[in-house]
């Protein structure tokens, strides 16, 4: 996949087939465009591209509302689109001065101009351009116009509930990582860099890796002990991942350590991704380190359980 970072680096397509959008989470509503575009091109002999934007929209027009947390960051969400099969990734560096733009100038100076669209397939609602105001119906209205055709892919639902990146956000941070996986039909994940820590977790006979997170404004899931996948290297191992202040030694910081099993590795500095696949417990503050060391043999025969279950 090709990723460019503005606009002004794509070169026109002779048959471009696109969708626009967040596409916070890459998730199951998301992945059903993806396809639809993926299936397009190949009845045409086009090519796939995905235009989004970032920093997040809201993260700009409303900085002041730090609420909002992100599903992927933009190489996170790169990496997903590039898995789904998709040729071209646009990013639109998201500004207060873009968000100006009007539906009309979109069409014409992005879709049509800078992208050369001929099909443009959009999910169930969206809308674009300056507050919002473009619809599937000026769209429709205006692709004759400049030579392109436009599909909405009617709202999709699991179980009679709609598949958003607000749900999964809201299944998160309740610590309920099974339904956000179900939404999003893979395990979420975090990537982060291995820092340095107090060891307490060796003292424990529980060595953990320490992870500062890319980006503050990724979200964190509830604190408590998972059972997790961890990626490094390009293996796969399994693990238990701590989030919390660890109120048994009166931590005043969140920390966010896996114990990863079967591993001895000194990892400092390198990237780890870690896969959330089951909440084992919240977390809790026990008497002394010995109660939290009894409590850690069990949770990692909880944790082996649920591996053995994903």
């Amino acid at each position: 996949m090709k990723i460019y970072h503005t606009p002004d680096d794509f070169t026109r397509l002779d048959y471009a087939v696109v969708t626009s959008g967040t596409f916070d989470g890459v998730h199951l509503g998301h992945q059903k465009i993806l396809n639809r575009l993926k299936e397009i091109a190949s009845k045409n002999s086009g090519e796939t591209v995905v235009i989004t934007f970032w920093p997040h929209p809201r993260l700009v027009l409303h900085p002041e509302d730090q609420s909002l947390k992100l599903l992927n960051t933009f190489e996170e969400k790169a990496e997903l689109l590039k898995e789904q099969g998709i040729q071209h990734l646009v990013r639109i560096p998201f500004t207060k001065e873009f968000s100006q733009l009007t539906s009309f100038d979109f069409i014409q100076k992005i879709i049509v101009q800078k992208i050369g669209t001929r099909k443009l397939v959009i999910g169930y609602d969206h809308r674009f351009g300056k507050n919002r105001e473009g619809s599937f119906d000026e769209l429709k209205s205006k692709g004759p116009e400049y030579g392109f055709d436009v599909e909405e892919i009617p709202r999709q639902d699991i179980d009679h509930v709609a598949v958003s990146s607000s749900k999964i956000r809201q299944s998160l941070e309740a610590g309920d990582v099974t339904t956000a996986k179900q939404l999003l039909g893979r395990p979420y994940a975090l990537t982060g860099r291995v820092v340095k820590g107090d060891r307490l977790g060796r003292v424990l006979g529980f060595p953990t890796a320490n992870i500062d997170i890319d980006s503050h404004h990724k979200l964190v899931p509830a604190e408590g002990i998972y059972a997790v996948t961890v990626s490094h290297a390009s293996k796969s191992y399994n693990g238990m991942l701590y989030i919390g202040h660890r109120p048994t030694v009166n931590g005043s910081r969140r920390s966010i350590e896996v114990n990863i099993f079967n591993f001895d590795k000194d990892i400092y500095g390198e990237e780890l991704r870690v896969s959330f696949e089951e909440l084992l417990r919240p977390d809790s503050k026990f008497n002394d380190l010995e109660e939290l060391k009894k409590q850690l043999h069990k949770d990692k025969e909880s944790a082996m359980k649920a591996l053995l279950r994903k």
